[in-house]
């Protein structure tokens, strides 16, 4: 943390200073009562906000990098969960590689059409660097590979454009608030109208829809007992992936016969509302093998998956021992690119969901869906306010996006009336 600007003595005027930011102030006589009021005013004032433009040191204010810098800033600590924070540092690239020396308070609808159409030109890296295995002396050559058809680059969807511009703007809005730009540049960033569908080159993403629950089950044995397990729990509770992935033992409440799971940590957790998972019969003999370890653990770990998957390969090998790797061994002398966690991921959730349907050789489906088909299933029984509570949602609206609406009964009714 900075220190506080001390109260000077600029002997050739006899006036008192300060400075900020290396820029001077002149208070007035020193040791005067009326310049150390004045200071207190200036310190009191810097203390509180001292991105101000009132404070820098440049005659035009702070640049965009100036103003990207502190909000990073501001964002680690602010969101400290989740990965927002990484979203808004990944959606400031463009505006750092175009536009770091611009004065912020000259960034306008120029500048903001530019930098989204670098997200709309710069197609997708999907390229991964990996570094080369050390290699032992029993490492047999490699032939070299065919060269491939180069694929065609991928582009950044319509709405995910939207979603990092509204970011761009919530950044000078947070400016504006700070005293760093001026009101008007949000303002004028806010009249520039979102991509609208059908009107942009952006591409648009199919809308998340229900997995049928044969795929599901036909997906299920190429996964692990854990993972299985929390493919089961979701369906049966719907709930979110993320919180199936950090459930564990201390929060659930078993002393009735529905046990209910109270999440600190949720997606609506900064507006201050409480999330609660039901978990019935069938969904408790899911739960309850994995409640027999430390209370603060997480009850799907993915080091148990990992070791059920090794041990599933082993069981299944067909090579005799005296042949071939050993478990514990390997004539290539190379570290795993990343070592399983104590919890998972919803990313790290999906993908073992993914590469499951391609040993499975079965359409794609999303740990999501599971969310989607479970609030339909339950609007179709129980209705939407039921729906709603066990999803989680304060507005009824919210959760018909999630439950899709029986197409059955309309079809019904215009056979009736129509």
């Amino acid at each position: 943390m900075a220190s506080e600007p001390g109260y000077c003595l600029h002997k050739p005027t006899g006036q008192a200073y300060v400075r900020f930011s290396g820029k001077l102030y002149y208070l007035g006589e020193y040791d005067s009562e009326e310049s150390k009021r004045k200071y207190e005013q200036l310190k009191a004032e810097w203390l509180v906000n001292r991105h101000s433009i009132k404070y820098a040191p440049q005659a035009t204010g702070p640049t965009v990098a100036d103003v990207c810098l502190a909000f990073l800033d501001h964002a680690q600590e602010y969101y400290q969960q989740g990965t927002e924070a990484e979203q808004y540092r990944w959606a400031m690239k463009p505006l750092s590689d175009l536009y770091p020396t611009l004065p912020a308070n000259r960034f306008g609808v120029l500048e903001f059409r530019t930098v989204r159409d670098w997200w709309l030109k710069t197609p997708i890296d999907r390229r991964k660097v990996r570094k080369p295995a050390k290699a032992t002396a029993k490492v047999r050559p490699q032939k070299p590979k065919k060269p491939s058809e180069p694929k065609p680059p991928q582009y950044r969807s319509r709405v995910y454009i939207n979603k990092v511009m509204k970011r761009v703007i919530r950044i000078f809005k947070w400016a504006a608030g700070e005293g760093m730009t001026p009101p008007s540049v949000h303002q004028c960033l806010s009249c520039v109208d979102p991509l609208k569908r059908g009107r942009t080159q952006a591409p648009d993403v199919t809308p998340i829809t229900i997995v049928e629950s044969s795929l599901v089950e036909s997906t299920i044995p190429h996964l692990t007992d854990i993972l299985a397990d929390m493919v089961r729990f979701q369906q049966l509770t719907g709930c979110r992936p993320g919180e199936v992935c950090k459930i564990t033992p201390a929060m659930v409440d078993r002393s009735n016969d529905v046990w209910q799971i109270e999440l600190v940590e949720h997606k609506t957790a900064y507006k201050g509302k409480q999330r609660t998972i039901y978990v019935g019969p069938q969904a408790q003999a899911v739960l309850k093998p994995y409640l027999l370890r430390a209370a603060d653990a997480h009850c799907f770990s993915p080091q148990e998956s990992e070791r059920q998957r090794r041990e599933a390969a082993h069981s299944a090998r067909v090579t005799p021992l005296s042949c071939g790797n050993r478990p514990g061994t390997n004539r290539i002398a190379r570290k795993p690119r990343q070592a399983p966690g104590t919890r998972f991921t919803t990313n790290s959730y999906a993908k073992a969901i993914k590469y499951a349907c391609q040993r499975a050789k079965l359409d794609h489906w999303h740990p999501n869906q599971l969310r989607h088909s479970a609030a339909t299933a339950i609007r179709k029984e129980f209705g939407i306010e039921a729906a709603s509570v066990i999803l989680g949602h304060s507005d009824i609206g919210v959760t018909q996006v999630y439950a899709e609406s029986d197409k059955a009964k309309a079809i019904e009714v215009a056979r009736r009336i129509g």
